[in-house]
């Protein structure tokens, strides 16, 4: 029975998140999830990573956006809007209870993760659904207008600044998810989904003791290039790495993963890659329109980890 952790941020990880999910049992993967998306708005403790995992897992995922709740209706930000509010990071009325329920668990107590798992279990998710860490570390993006929180940037400013620079703040006094670190040591292989390699995976990165346990670890790294053909198939990791000089080809992910990494999936539009990447690589198709993608791509990635164990 293989037993697989899958590092995972927003919408394209949750993608590969639910194929895996088709193939293996809560029982053989664990999903450890970046929390350096989340932040308080509204007075709500929002996770918005773990809040799209969750949905999609849930079979709950608004299927034309990836985030957000299916069947979902907006007349709470239609209400706050005629009052002066801010509604510029939609809230619909079936994803505030996820939050109000999240804010709810961690002031009576409960860590982040304990809330992820309540939540998570009402929803009916039986995989386990690890934040990253229970201490806050928040994503600030310097750019050419100044300093932003990753969601002013994201949402509110739609990602049009230029990048100069990423900070993870909260790092100092952040650690790393017992409950990742322990599983290390037993599982067989673990993946880096097709997330944002500078916004969704390095914020668990750089938690102190990360890195160096994923390389500590006997069993396999492998991750899935989220650039394909020179472009992001979802957010904004190709513009990202333009503004940052970086090439946006698949083995400049590879490059900045660098020792950590055992293997690399890349995409049939940079097969031409294969062989000069310094790790072993498998070429297949990567971009994950259906269910039936999601799953094929899966499929492989757990086959290509077997060939390296």
């Amino acid at each position: 029975m293989p037993q697989i952790l899958a590092i995972t941020g927003g919408v394209g990880g949750a993608k590969l998140a639910l194929g895996l999910a088709h193939l293996l049992g809560p029982e053989e993967l664990t999903f450890a999830v970046n929390a350096g998306d989340d932040f308080n708005h509204l007075g709500l403790e929002i996770s918005p990573d773990l809040d799209t995992l969750t949905y999609t897992l849930a079979d709950l995922a608004n299927p034309e956006t990836g985030w957000g709740r299916s069947d979902e209706s907006w007349q709470f930000m239609a209400a706050l809007g005629e009052m002066g509010g801010e509604t510029w990071f939609q809230l619909g009325d079936r994803d505030l209870a996820l939050h109000v329920r999240r804010t709810e668990l961690l002031r009576q107590g409960s860590s982040r993760t304990e809330a992820a798992a309540t939540i998570g279990q009402a929803l009916g998710v039986a995989y386990p659904l690890l934040p990253m860490s229970d201490d806050p570390v928040r994503t600030t993006v310097h750019t050419n207008q100044g300093a932003l929180a990753f969601q002013h940037y994201f949402v509110r400013e739609r990602c049009q600044p230029e990048v100069i620079s990423f900070e993870f703040q909260g790092l100092a006094a952040a650690r790393a998810n017992p409950a990742i670190l322990s599983c290390l040591d037993r599982v067989d292989g673990i993946v880096i989904c097709p997330s944002n390699p500078y916004v969704s995976v390095d914020p668990m990165l750089h938690l102190p003791g990360m890195r160096e346990a994923l390389i500590a670890a006997s069993a396999p790294v492998v991750a899935v290039s989220p650039i394909v053909g020179g472009a992001a198939i979802k957010g904004p990791t190709a513009k990202m790495m333009r503004e940052l000089a970086i090439p946006n080809t698949a083995s400049a992910v590879a490059a900045h993963y660098g020792d950590l990494l055992d293997g690399f999936i890349l995409d049939e539009q940079d097969q031409e890659l294969e062989g000069a990447l310094g790790v072993p690589a498998v070429v297949t198709q990567t971009v994950m329109i259906t269910l039936q993608d999601r799953v094929d791509l899966a499929r492989n990635v757990l086959a290509f980890i077997e060939t390296l164990t």
